[in-house]
C-alpha cells in the first residue's frame, strides 16, 4: 500500500467521524468578490496576533504572582533569570502594540472601503466591541509588572475614570478595589486581563467570524453592498497564501524587535515617590495629551461628552449612512471626518512628546527615570524575602565580622536610608548584591567619597577606622 493511499484511508476514516472535509470546505471555499487582495490580510493578521498573545501570556502567567509584594519580583525573575523569559515577555508586549496598530488599520480600511454597508450592521458593532475589549486588555495588562511607570500611569487612568459624572467614584473604587492602589487592584486587573476580557474576546471573535461569513465578503470599494456583481474567487489558495505571508512578516518583525530591543522593566513601584512623572504607552499618549486641555468643570466635556459623541456616531454609522456608494472620494464628509480624528490623534501623540522635550525640568526628570530603568535592568536579580536576605539574618552565625559590621551599619544610621536589612527605602536604594557588583576598592571609595548623586540623596562620607571599615565591608559583602 502506497503512502498516498494510506493517507487517503486515514482522512476517510477521520472524515466519517468528524466531518473534517465539510469543515475544511466551509472554511476555505469562501467566495471573495473581485478576487484575493493584500488589503484583506488585516483580519487574519489580528487572529494570528491574538494566538501569539495567548501563547506568550500563558507562559508569563506560569511565573506571575498578582500581589503588590511579589508581582514585580516575579516579572524581574522572568526578565533576568528564566531562559528566553525576556524574549517572550518582549514578544507579548510588542504584540499588544501590534494588535492596536493592526486593529486601527483594519477599522480604518473597513470605514474607507464602506465595508459596513449592506447587511453588515451587527458585524460592524461586533467589531467595535472587539476594539473596546482590546483597549481594555492593553489597559489591564499595563499595571501587572508593578514598576514605577505601570503604577503611576494606571493611577492616572483610574483617576480619569473617577471624573465620570455620578458613577465616577464608584467606578474608580471598583477598579482599584478600594480608595488606594495595592494588591486588590493588581488582583482585579489580573483577573480581568487573564480571564474576563479574554473570555469576552473569544466570544466576540467567534461571533464576528460567523457574522462575516453570513454577510459575505464586501469586496472592493466599487462593489455593490447588497448584490455583488464582480467575479468571485475562492479564499483558498491565493488569499490563504497572502495571509500566511503577512503572518510571517508579523512573526519576523515582532521576533526581531524582541531580540534586538527587549522590553525594559523599571524599579519596583513606590507610591511615595512624588517626583515620578507618569507617561503611558505610546497608544495612550494622545488621550493623555487630550486630557491636559480639560480641567475643573470642563473636564466632563473632554472626558465624557466629546468621546461619547464620537463613540455614538461610530455605533450609529451603518444605520445613518444608508447610501449604496462606498468609494471614499464619493463620501467626502464621512471620509474627511474620520481622517480628522486619525490626524488629531497622531498630532496629540506628537504634541505630548514635544512638550516633554521642550520643558527642561520635565526632560531632566524623564531622563533620570530612563537612567534608573537602565540601571535596574543591568543590576543582577535579587529575590526579595520578608525581613531581608537569609544571609543578612544569619550574618552572626556565618561571620562574626559581619555581625559586628551590622551593628556599625545600625549605629551609623545607615538603616535610616537603606532599611534595617539593606532592602532599601523611599530614600536610599537597596544594598543587597553590592558585593558582587563592586570590588572592595570601589566600595571603600564610594563610602569615603560619595558621588554627587549619592550626596544629593543625603549620603555623607563614612569616616571610620580601617578596622571598623573592614567589619562594615564584611556585612555588605554578606548581602547576597
Amino acid at each position: 500500500m502506497t503512502m498516498k493511499s494510506q493517507n487517503n484511508r486515514f482522512v476517510n476514516w477521520l472524515d466519517q467521524r468528524t466531518g473534517v472535509r465539510h469543515l475544511t470546505r466551509e472554511a476555505l471555499d469562501e467566495p471573495i468578490p473581485g478576487g484575493a487582495r493584500w488589503a484583506y490580510v488585516l483580519g487574519s493578521g489580528l487572529l494570528y496576533i491574538l494566538l501569539s498573545q495567548i501563547a506568550t501570556g500563558v507562559f508569563l502567567a506560569m511565573y506571575y504572582v498578582a500581589s503588590a509584594d511579589h508581582a514585580h519580583t516575579t516579572v524581574e525573575y522572568i526578565t533576568k533569570q528564566v531562559t528566553a523569559g525576556s524574549f517572550i515577555r518582549s514578544l507579548h508586549m510588542y504584540g499588544s502594540s501590534a494588535m492596536v496598530v493592526t486593529l486601527v488599520a483594519h477599522m480604518a480600511q473597513t470605514y474607507f472601503f464602506g465595508s459596513y454597508k449592506g447587511r453588515r450592521e451587527i458585524l460592524w458593532l461586533s467589531g467595535l466591541i472587539l476594539f473596546a475589549l482590546v483597549i481594555g486588555m492593553a489597559f489591564t495588562g499595563y499595571l501587572l509588572p508593578w514598576d514605577q511607570k505601570a503604577f503611576f500611569a494606571t493611577a492616572v487612568g483610574t483617576n480619569i475614570a473617577g471624573e465620570v459624572p455620578i458613577i465616577g467614584d464608584w467606578l474608580k473604587e471598583l477598579m482599584r478595589g478600594g480608595t488606594e492602589m495595592g494588591t486588590l487592584t493588581l488582583s482585579r486587573f489580573f483577573v480581568a486581563h487573564v480571564f474576563l476580557i479574554p473570555g469576552c474576546i473569544f466570544a466576540f471573535v467567534a461571533a464576528h467570524i460567523f457574522l462575516f461569513r453570513k454577510a459575505g465578503s464586501a469586496g472592493p470599494m466599487d462593489e455593490h453592498p447588497f448584490e455583488p456583481k464582480q467575479q468571485t474567487e475562492q479564499f483558498y489558495p491565493k488569499q490563504v497564501i497572502m495571509d500566511i505571508v503577512f503572518a510571517t512578516i508579523l512573526v519576523g518583525t515582532l521576533g526581531l524587535l524582541s531580540y534586538l530591543s527587549p522590553v525594559e522593566l523599571g524599579p519596583k513601584a513606590n507610591p511615595a515617590d512624588t517626583s515620578f512623572l507618569p507617561r503611558p504607552e505610546w497608544y495612550y499618549l494622545p488621550i493623555f495629551q487630550w486630557l491636559k486641555y480639560w480641567n475643573g468643570a470642563s473636564a466632563i466635556i473632554g472626558i465624557v461628552v466629546i468621546p461619547g459623541i464620537i463613540a455614538a456616531l461610530l455605533v450609529a454609522l451603518p444605520f445613518l449612512d444608508r447610501k449604496l456608494e462606498r468609494r471614499p472620494w464619493k463620501r467626502p464628509v464621512a471620509s474627511f471626518s474620520f481622517a480628522i480624528v486619525i490626524c488629531s490623534l497622531i498630532f496629540l501623540g506628537w504634541q505630548s512628546g514635544h512638550e516633554d522635550a521642550s520643558d527642561p525640568a520635565v526632560a531632566k526628570q524623564l531622563t533620570k527615570q530612563s537612567e534608573e530603568t537602565a540601571a535596574f535592568m543591568k543590576a543582577p536579580f535579587t529575590p526579595e524575602l520578608s525581613g531581608g536576605t537569609l544571609t543578612a539574618q544569619n550574618a552572626a552565625l556565618l561571620d562574626p565580622q559581619a555581625m559586628l559590621g551590622k551593628k556599625l551599619y545600625a549605629n551609623n544610621s545607615c538603616d535610616g536610608c537603606h532599611g534595617e536589612n539593606a532592602n532599601g527605602t523611599d530614600v536610599g536604594p537597596k544594598l543587597i548584591g553590592i558585593g558582587t557588583k563592586f570590588d572592595r576598592a570601589k566600595i571603600i571609595g564610594l563610602l569615603k567619597n560619595p558621588t554627587q548623586k549619592m550626596r544629593d540623596g543625603n549620603m555623607d562620607p563614612v569616616d571610620l577606622p580601617d578596622a571598623e571599615l573592614d567589619k562594615l565591608l564584611a556585612y555588605l559583602n554578606s548581602l547576597k
